[in-house]
């Protein structure tokens, strides 16, 4: 793969900041997921449900700025002079990190047996939730090296002992990836996105007939007793696919933008893909409805369509009219999203393992709930702010 020279060697804020702006969504929603009496419109939709709600979009932001974000990064890399082994391993040790925090995140939920543990799964999710701190934490340069090597090998050994203390309400002892949590599918995508992206050298008609080839995948994988839902690693692949197709969706809007010169003030391949993504999804909607539990193909084409349309109004607002002073509120948690996905998981079994109740119980339903719902996601921020300036950023 070549060095590309084009936009791709710059910092672009907007990509930041439609990050920062999905990552506070993100904790607004999840803290509103235990509030009670809230409307409809405020939660994911059920499984049978045609439709989707501004909850359901915030993983597939997720998974669409990844995909944004890949070219940019193999770039640096490969002008910084990485080899392919270097890129490669620092691929496979990303991929692992978030299959592990999303698998332990899964575990410490459900399907454990409290009275066979020897620590109560509340302190046990404590742990699990704190050690990829000291584990994958960005350590200054000046940092001493015994400290950050006691830190993460002991972090480790840590996950380790916390993997054999689990017992499952089956009795047996050790975790078992239920599902892979939403860190694991993120790395999942991430991974095979990235073999894909390596192989075609970032072209934009391989990345076009990979989105495809993710979404025809993903509708065999829904239709009963097809091939590939009857073929267990087809199906096995075929489910991630469905999370590929939004971070290739974010390739593709990322090479329309950035690694080619636009001769008119309107990008008019990307406003092409958004309504192609919306026609889509329209298209298949009667065959598989829209469902993000389910993972319909009419869910992610819709979802990728809101995504590139909110980062072309994103573009067009912060890099050609240089309105980017209102994005600071954000920068925080777009700098360091790891973290700030980790910290109210840290936050919720710090308070079950010790009994504390903070919060009264005149705030978990209705309009105060959805008020404290919201201020909980502006205290984080500002919490994300001051642990960047003291160097606690995750970096995998």
């Amino acid at each position: 793969m070549k060095i590309k020279e084009n936009l791709f060697n710059q910092r672009i804020i907007s990509i930041d900041a439609l990050r920062g702006i999905t990552i506070f969504v993100m904790i607004f929603v999840n803290e509103l997921a235990s509030i009670q009496n809230v409307p409809q419109w405020m939660k994911h939709m059920p499984a049978d449900a045609d439709a989707m709600t501004f909850v359901d979009l915030v993983f597939p932001a997720f998974l669409f700025i990844v995909g944004m974000s890949i070219p940019f990064a193999f770039n640096a890399r490969l002008i910084k002079g990485d080899s392919p082994k270097t890129i490669w391993t620092h691929t496979l040790k990303r991929t692992i990190a978030l299959i592990i925090i999303g698998v332990f995140m899964v575990n410490a939920e459900y399907g454990y047996d409290a009275a066979k543990m020897i620590i109560t799964p509340a302190f046990w999710g404590l742990l699990a939730y704190s050690m990829p701190i000291p584990i994958w934490n960005k350590y200054p340069k000046d940092f001493p090296l015994w400290l950050k090597n006691v830190l993460q090998y002991g972090g480790i050994l840590v996950l380790i002992a916390l993997y054999f203390i689990y017992v499952q309400d089956t009795g047996d002892r050790g975790m078992t990836p239920k599902w892979w949590g939403i860190l694991g599918l993120i790395g999942w995508a991430y991974l095979f996105t990235v073999i894909y992206y390596w192989l075609v050298s970032g072209n934009l008609w391989a990345m076009i007939a990979f989105l495809v080839f993710a979404v025809v995948m993903n509708s065999l994988n829904l239709i009963e007793n097809s091939f590939v839902q009857n073929t267990s690693w087809l199906s096995f692949i075929a489910g991630h696919l469905t999370h590929v197709s939004l971070t290739s969706a974010g390739i593709i809007i990322s090479l329309l933008f950035f690694d080619r010169k636009i001769s008119s003030k309107i990008n008019w391949p990307v406003i092409g893909f958004i309504v192609l993504f919306t026609v889509t999804a329209v298209l298949l909607r009667p065959y598989f409805g829209i469902s993000k539990i389910k993972g319909t193909p009419s869910w992610t084409m819709f979802s990728a369509a809101i995504c590139a349309a909110l980062f072309y109004f994103l573009y067009w607002l912060m890099e050609v009219k240089k309105q980017t002073k209102w994005s600071e509120f954000f920068m925080p948690a777009a700098a360091n999203p790891l973290l700030i996905y980790i910290l109210p998981g840290v936050i919720y079994y710090f308070c079950k393992a010790f009994n504390l109740h903070i919060i009264p119980g005149y705030f978990r339903e209705g309009i105060p709930g959805i008020l404290w719902s919201l201020l909980f996601s502006i205290i984080m921020l500002f919490v994300m702010k001051i642990l960047n300036r003291y160097k606690i950023q995750l970096h995998l």
